[in-house]
């Protein structure tokens, strides 16, 4: 099976599991974020953080 009919049943087993998933839209970025059982705040930041690819996505030199 490729990778995306992989993640796509993965994502299914989690939801039926009650947990939901949030991947990040950049293409080629791997990140997902699952959750459940979280407020409605909680959710938006981690969703906030999952789309955010600046967030996560090439890593800084810290100075």
């Amino acid at each position: 099976m490729n990778s995306s009919l992989n993640n796509r049943i993965s994502d299914a087993v989690a939801l039926l599991s009650g947990m939901r998933t949030v991947r990040c839209p950049a293409p080629g970025c791997t990140v997902r974020i699952r959750f459940r059982a979280v407020t409605d705040d909680e959710a938006a930041l981690l969703t906030e953080l999952a789309t955010d690819h600046k967030r996560h996505g090439a890593h800084r030199a810290h100075p």
